[in-house]
């Protein structure tokens, strides 16, 4: 447990302790100079009721503000930092960029093309970093977007690790109003998975679209129906060799869960299918 989870405990703890013998005087002196009867109940226990109330708010806003600030200068100087590291990878960018149009020499161009790599890795961390910061701090703004360029552009981000795999994707124009960064990378989530337990022999992930509910198939083992209750927790993994900490269903769950998205997996003889029901965000 950290401080500020301790700090926070104890101070409520000693509020609540000393708010609940405060208000056990008053009840023994009421008691004492009033009595205590069926008539006269409802007329004690309801003011002592408001009083607890307003002592336990009037200590808590007091006591516990000095953690609210450190919170609240906390997430100013995350946001703050977050930005400002936008701009010398940026900067570290564009550089290389020019630098690409003046160098012919193979060995110089493979080292800036390491350099950039790099970057884009800097600045995809950058964008992860950023939207889970305003997921956590702030309200996210649902857009207007498509389903087909979404998938699309997903389809793309897994060019250089799909090898022998086959990705097909018959998709409507269909409009979305949604979180686009986190409808992405649930996205990402399920193609990457599909990709990574696939069948070695002829590896195929298919991409449907049908009566409001996005389909994504894989060709390859059945999950175990044991696992199905638990496939979406942090950490899980059907196979501990594989690359990863078990957290891409996790966000995919917890994404669902958040806007509405209905997630079911149906195993058939030749693979599995993860269906997103998408009736809560079409436009």
């Amino acid at each position: 447990m950290n401080s500020k989870k301790r700090d926070f405990l104890i101070s409520i703890s000693v509020i609540f302790t000393f708010t609940l013998i405060i208000v056990l005087y008053i009840n023994y002196l009421t008691i004492l100079f009033l009595g205590f009867n069926q008539e006269n109940f409802i007329y004690i226990i309801v003011p002592l009721l408001v009083i607890a109330l307003i002592i336990f708010l009037s200590f808590t806003s007091s006591i516990l503000k000095p953690l609210f600030t450190s919170d609240d200068n906390l997430q100013k100087n995350i946001k703050e930092t977050i930005h400002e590291l936008n701009i010398p990878v940026s900067t570290i960018k564009m550089n290389t960029q020019l630098l690409e149009k003046n160098i012919t020499d193979e060995k110089s161009l493979k080292r800036l093309d390491r350099i950039k790599q790099a970057s884009n890795n800097l600045l995809k961390l950058y964008d992860d970093m950023e939207y889970n910061i305003k997921k956590e701090i702030d309200k996210i703004e649902k857009q207007e977007c498509f389903l087909d360029e979404i998938i699309a552009i997903s389809i793309v981000k897994f060019d250089d690790i799909k090898k022998d795999t086959i990705i097909t994707a018959t998709l409507p124009n269909i409009g979305l109003l949604t979180d686009i960064n986190g409808f992405e990378k649930v996205i990402d989530n399920l193609i990457s998975n599909a990709i990574k337990y696939n069948s070695k022999e002829k590896p195929i992930v298919d991409i449907t679209f049908e009566n409001n509910i996005l389909s994504i198939f894989n060709k390859g083992e059945k999950i175990d129906t044991k696992n199905l209750l638990i496939i979406f927790d942090r950490y899980y993994q059907s196979n501990s060799s594989n690359d990863g900490f078990g957290l891409g269903l996790n966000i995919v769950k917890e994404f669902c869960d958040k806007n509405k998205i209905t997630i079911k997996i149906d195993t058939i003889s030749n693979g599995n299918i993860f269906r997103l029901n998408l009736k809560n965000i079409l436009l």
